[in-house]
């Protein structure tokens, strides 16, 4: 039997929650009187996670802890198809050695917030796979060309003059018909898929006849303010170093800190509240920053790393101290020959640091020659650097020139 207190129903439903589609109170009425089934779907297009994903991760572990029958969905038959929201193109078409691979991949980053033992994996391509012409015509027959199209994505498309695929047009009602075939109560996902979610909602009362609820958990921002995306280089993956994790967290902007408070962590929230209002009332947000980093930081990895992390922004960042060379991250310059015959030259670097961030903090005058902490004032200076050269990137990057060939 799942956990009914009425207490801990009330947090689930409430932080780090957008919106609950048609009401709340039926949905915690209904939790109060039996196991409900949910699910959250995932298209495995790439397995790459970051705090983004982890928002509607802890929703569905939280619901599993009430003892609620959880699944998360593989969509392996819809990814073949691929979700067109928030894109201006169609998103290409991935094999199905790919889409395991990919899924094996998440779900060990995953395993670093569900509990698996607690969560059913199904995969769509089970039954979407299986669906032939007349059941097509009848999944299609369930909704208008109109209801479909009203699609924000869709409709920028049409006023910019971009393609609208027929492929993409049938994916809300396929990622509908996954409600129907697991007979769900409820579903899970970010704001973005609400269009999508609601399809379900409408394909599980008109094929089953009864209510599917849909809950959205709110997208964060990254370290720029921007929707964290990995586009952007404003995220923090879940598998990122430690004392990477931490810096990072330490760099998002002071009015991140109660949301990410709020969606990120299990710290009460009187506590929270008792935070919100102590900034308000001028308290440095360093320090609530700093908890808040340790903690995800602690949650994703240990304790004592995490507490590591913390004592090692402390000393280079805040004290502004040089770290042991074994702390240098590593960077080689490689000389490599174009299509067109010209020699060029180009960095790989670990941790990584892509050439357009490495531009960008060139133009902002953040790399730094140690000890002189000389700027680096354009690109063709930085690829002509000797080896063994020591380098600080913004406030808390260090790197080395291992080799150049």
């Amino acid at each position: 039997m799942p956990d009914t207190n009425p207490q801990k129903i009330q947090t689930v439903l409430t932080r780090g929650v957008s919106e609950i589609l048609p009401n709340k109170d039926g949905l915690s009425k209904i939790m109060t009187e039996k196991k409900i089934r949910l699910y959250l779907g995932i298209d495995p297009t790439g397995a790459f996670l970051h705090l983004g994903h982890a928002v509607g991760l802890r929703k569905l572990q939280q619901f599993a802890e009430l003892g609620h029958q959880v699944i998360l969905l593989v969509g392996n038959g819809t990814v073949k198809i691929g979700d067109p929201t928030g894109r201006d193109e169609s998103r290409p078409m991935l094999d199905d050695a790919t889409i395991e691979e990919n899924f094996q991949e998440w779900k060990k980053q995953a395993s670093k917030i569900l509990d698996f033992d607690l969560i059913e994996i199904r995969h769509n391509g089970d039954w979407l796979d299986k669906l032939n012409y007349a059941d097509m015509v009848k999944l299609m027959a369930k909704t208008t060309v109109q209801q479909l199209i009203e699609r924000d994505m869709f409709q920028k498309r049409l006023n910019d003059g971009f393609p609208i695929f027929g492929h993409e047009i049938i994916y809300p009602l396929l990622q509908g018909y996954d409600s129907v075939v697991m007979d769900v109560d409820l579903e899970i996902g970010g704001t973005d898929q609400t269009f999508n979610m609601m399809m379900g909602r409408h394909l599980q009362q008109q094929y089953n006849g009864h209510e599917k609820w849909v809950l959205t958990t709110p997208l964060i921002e990254g370290t720029d303010g921007r929707k964290m995306s990995k586009s952007f280089n404003n995220y923090v993956a879940l598998t990122d170093e430690p004392r990477e994790m931490y810096g990072k967290l330490m760099s998002i902007k002071d009015e991140l800190i109660i949301k990410y408070f709020e969606v990120l962590t299990d710290v009460d929230s009187v506590k929270i509240s008792e935070m919100a209002t102590a900034m308000q009332n001028g308290s440095n947000p360093m320090e609530f920053k700093k908890k808040l980093a340790l903690i995800i930081t602690k949650d994703l990895h240990d304790e004592v790393v995490a507490n590591d992390a913390a004592n090692f922004f402390a000393k280079t960042v805040q004290n502004d101290e040089m770290p042991e060379e074994s702390n240098f991250g590593s960077i080689t310059i490689k000389n490599i020959k174009k299509a067109n015959g010209e020699n060029a030259k180009s960095i790989e670097a670990k941790p990584e640091l892509s050439s357009t961030e490495l531009g960008r903090r060139i133009e902002q005058g953040a790399v730094k020659i140690l000890p002189s902490m000389q700027k680096i004032e354009s690109r063709e200076e930085f690829l002509n650097l000797p080896k063994g050269t020591k380098l600080k990137l913004g406030k808390r990057d260090w790197y080395k020139i291992e080799t150049t060939d």
